[in-house]
């Protein structure tokens, strides 16, 4: 079980693939969610950071892995998310994980996470021992494969609708400006002490422009006052016998294939940085 994982720099997060760890824990649909966190990712760092009671906050909380996670180990959590149909996937959850049994409880919201101390309850303002949260890598990702008469395409890979202020679509000056709101008002829900978790990759803008996803993010977590503390590597993929077991998708497949063939030095990627960081 992922609470049982050693605390270490290295979070063998990925040693089931990402479809067991969700297997009767978690609506079917949320599946449609394109860009979701590990459950043993999201458990991992709850139980490594918070003990039970805690309250834990996601301010972009999709289908809810945060606050699933956080139920079933005893804590209790506040999503917010600007999809509707997210935060609808997100109360599923939560039914669920009350109808299992899990201790905690959580609270879903559905709004713009860069106005969150407008939409969260007053009452959680310097209380959470924990936000943790994933940004968006932009307005799409490989999604699921759907077989049709023409051939093989995606489903369930665009996050939502660009008309919102969704983040995803606003270009990388307008994420990193945006998850700086996001964190500076986290900042305030936070208790004294309390922690940040932000899982994160480098993203590839272009097949010769690498953005380093991480360092803007700490950078910009730094310039609200959060103060770092570890920098983490979340496994994507197994570990059998020192060797790494890869969980790509087809489409993550092709897509490295395509660039090696083309001299673009990709690799499949295999994990993800953890930043983390505390309010003094």
């Amino acid at each position: 079980m992922a609470e049982n994982l050693p605390v270490t720099s290295v979070w063998l997060t990925c040693q089931k693939p990402s479809r067991d760890q969700r297997r009767g824990r978690y609506v079917p649909e949320s599946s449609s969610h394109p860009g979701k966190m590990l459950p043993n990712l999201a458990a991992h760092a709850i139980s490594t950071y918070t003990a039970p009671g805690d309250l834990v906050f996601d301010p972009m909380c999709g289908s809810g892995t945060t606050l699933v996670e956080a139920m079933h180990l005893g804590r209790h959590g506040i999503g917010l998310d600007i999809e509707p149909r997210f935060t609808t996937l997100a109360e599923a959850n939560v039914t669920l994980a009350s109808a299992q049994g899990a201790a905690g409880t959580a609270k879903v919201l559905t709004g713009d996470a860069t106005r969150l101390l407008d939409l969260v309850p007053a009452s959680a303002v310097g209380q959470a021992g924990l936000v943790l949260t994933s940004p968006p890598y932009g307005r799409g990702t490989h999604g699921l494969v759907r077989a049709t008469s023409t051939g093989v395409r995606k489903r369930d890979h665009l996050y939502g609708d660009r008309e919102k202020g969704n983040l995803a679509y606003g270009g990388w000056s307008r994420l990193l400006d945006g998850f700086a709101e996001i964190l500076a008002a986290s900042y305030e829900l936070l208790r004294p002490g309390g922690t940040v978790v932000i899982t994160c990759r480098p993203v590839r803008r272009q097949r010769d422009d690498l953005i380093d996803l991480p360092g803007e993010l700490l950078a910009v977590a730094k310039s609200v006052g959060l103060v770092p503390v570890e920098r983490c590597a979340a496994m994507l993929a197994a570990v059998r016998d020192g060797q790494i077991v890869h969980r790509a998708s087809m489409f993550g497949l092709m897509a490295v294939r395509r660039a090696r063939s083309e001299g673009v030095p990709v690799h499949l990627v295999a994990h993800e940085d953890v930043l983390v960081l505390r309010r003094q």
